[in-house]
């Protein structure tokens, strides 16, 4: 959707205006509109939404109560213990192995827990671990979910697109994997995951590189057409050993396409709830932004320069530009090239640096999603031109679960 950006300014500024910079807010129209458009793009099948993307309880359930969305896809065992025991899902599906034992004796030691969280696996050592904490025998069965990797590997496996995961690659993998659970007393293989990094988390069109977007729209079809056939016969391998609950894929970036898959089920989303940067290099679908962070200019160091104080919140991945946060609004703005974001000052140069006096706010949009609020302490969430409420996040209630 076309965004008024003066017009958004003059709201988040009036909104904002008895807070004190640096502070992060959400806008909730543009929230909840992204998760409608989300679950529509899902095409019926529901969305579970991804935690580490948002890092709000109270928004968690937000996203949980719009039409569409079911479960939660948590990013460590303890973080998924919490949010079961805060009553946020009973449906906790833990998105990596853990090797977290006192989460893992919390887990065996309440029944109601151990149906609630569902841990992943890749290899059969990660099982050994759990016996090793907690002997089967003297524990309810555990809730295994089987990560099957969704790289693409062309050339007989000279090439490799996609991101490091899973080792279980094939559907023959997959299916000794399953029969290996199968076999271990204290488990129960519920469900299948394979997350396409490559599409869903890979932006077809990075602005300004139109030969780098069209390799990469060559290499996401490729490997749709690959994965397609492959998580399918994955699928059957391992329903020769279990009954499955549920088939996980995809991302923000893939849900339209993932959900089309006859063998998925459900979806994974969370970064298009706040619309952060990287996915405005989509094609298909751009969220509209929803989470801002504000600095206040304190310096006016040269004609063309306005400097803010703060600023340097570095998204994780690759060391580069698309890992930046961009000064959004005035529009008009840009980082220096010598100095990027700082630990402690930002200077900014652009069209609208002139017009900035000290005490203004300059707003940013973070790179990735739930990563801001590793930053502070609580969200603003604002409708219209008012903070209707101040919630805390992760770090505010004291977790700092990676």
């Amino acid at each position: 959707m076309a965004i008024d950006r003066a017009e958004l300014r003059d709201r988040l500024d009036r909104a904002t205006a008895h807070l004190d910079p640096p502070y992060a807010v959400v806008d909730l129209s543009a929230f909840d509109a992204n998760a409608d458009a989300l679950a529509t793009r899902a095409g019926g099948k529901p969305l579970r939404v991804a935690s580490k993307s948002v890092r709000v309880r109270e928004l968690l359930t937000r996203a949980l109560k719009r039409p569409g969305w079911h479960g939660v896809m948590a990013f460590t065992l303890p973080e998924a213990l919490w949010l079961a025991r805060g009553g946020v899902a009973d449906d906790v599906l833990v998105a990596y192995p853990t090797a977290h034992r006192g989460a893992l004796t919390e887990l065996t030691a309440d029944p109601a827990r151990a149906e609630a969280v569902t841990l992943m696996i890749d290899d059969a050592g990660q099982l050994d671990l759990i016996d090793r904490v907690c002997p089967p025998g003297g524990r309810p069965a555990l809730r295994v979910c089987l990560d099957l990797d969704a790289s693409w590997r062309p050339l007989r496996g000279k090439v490799h697109v996609g991101v490091r995961r899973s080792p279980v690659h094939s559907a023959r993998a997959a299916g000794a994997l399953a029969a290996a659970v199968a076999d271990r007393p204290g488990f129960r293989l519920v469900g299948l995951m394979s997350y396409e990094a490559q599409i869903a988390g890979l932006g077809d069109a990075p602005p300004g590189q139109a030969l780098v977007g069209s390799a990469i729209r060559v290499a996401q079809r490729g490997s749709y057409r690959e994965l397609l056939a492959r998580r399918s016969a994955a699928v059957a391998a391992v329903r020769e050993h279990a009954d499955l609950e549920f088939v996980n894929g995809g991302g923000t970036g893939s849900v339209a396409a993932t959900s089309a898959d006859p063998a998925v089920t459900e979806v994974t989303a969370g970064s298009g709830l706040f619309g952060p940067t990287l996915f405005d290099a989509y094609r298909a679908w751009r969220p509209t932004p929803a989470a801002f962070f504000a600095c206040a200019v304190v310096r006016r160091p040269a004609p063309g320069l306005a400097t803010v104080l703060g600023g340097g919140w570095i998204a994780s991945g690759p060391a580069a530009e698309s890992r930046l946060p961009r000064p959004w609004l005035p529009a008009g703005l840009k980082l220096l090239g010598p100095e990027g974001a700082g630990e402690v000052q930002t200077p900014l140069t652009g069209d609208a640096a002139d017009a900035l006096r000290v005490g203004d706010r300059v707003w940013f949009r973070h790179a990735k999603a739930g990563e801001v609020c590793e930053h502070v302490n609580e969200l603003h969430l604002i409708e219209g031109d008012a903070v209707v409420a101040t919630v805390p996040t992760y770090r505010g209630e004291g977790h700092a679960f990676l």
